[in-house]
């Protein structure tokens, strides 16, 4: 799942480089750019967060995977894909949703591609900068993965709400300090 989220956060981030090398960076310097992304990026975080913490009370979050592989495999509909749950959209969207993300590509990304010389018309170094950068993180987001993934093998259904309720918690005070960070700070 890990490689199909990071291949998402790829696709993301070779448009944005893209839009780097065309002169997009003005835009993402401007501090009412950046507060509507903090706004907006926060907003998204709180309602996430909000979201979990109510699946959480209601019950509707399921915990079926915490079963043995055998009942996992019976149950039909947890083969089913539905668009929304595409882990390369949910990529996209997780990274979209960062405010930190569009500031980290506005300030160091842009910065790294200035100081190495990235261009088009040296585009070697563009691919190895590229590949280079998603290699890190598609280092990074496996071992994540890899660790989430054989974890939750050895965890009760308690233990899974809990840490669940404990990062809706911190999705939705992330998401206010992210949404009025922009307003701390006069210029960027």
């Amino acid at each position: 799942m890990g490689l199909w989220i990071i291949t998402g956060h790829a696709i993301l981030e070779m448009g944005i480089i893209i839009l780097l090398l065309l002169g997009f960076s003005f835009v993402l310097k401007n501090i009412t750019v950046v507060r509507i992304i903090g706004v907006s990026g926060g907003l998204i975080l709180i309602l996430f967060g909000a979201s979990i913490i109510r699946d959480i009370i209601n019950g509707n979050i399921s915990t079926n995977f915490l079963n043995s592989r055998n009942e996992l495999n019976k149950d039909p509909g947890l083969a089913e894909n539905k668009g929304i749950e595409n882990p390369i959209f949910g990529g996209i969207m997780v990274s979209m949703s960062n405010p930190y993300w569009w500031v980290w590509w506005a300030t160091i990304g842009f910065a790294f591609m200035i100081q190495f010389n990235i261009s088009f018309k040296k585009w070697p170094k563009l691919i190895a900068f590229f590949l280079g950068h998603e290699a890190g993180d598609l280092i990074w987001y496996l071992l994540v993965s890899t660790l989430a993934f054989f974890g939750l093998r050895h965890m009760n259904r308690k233990a899974y709400y809990g840490i669940l309720m404990f990062c809706a918690l911190f999705m939705v005070l992330f998401g206010i300090y992210l949404g009025i960070s922009p307003f701390l700070k006069n210029t960027m």
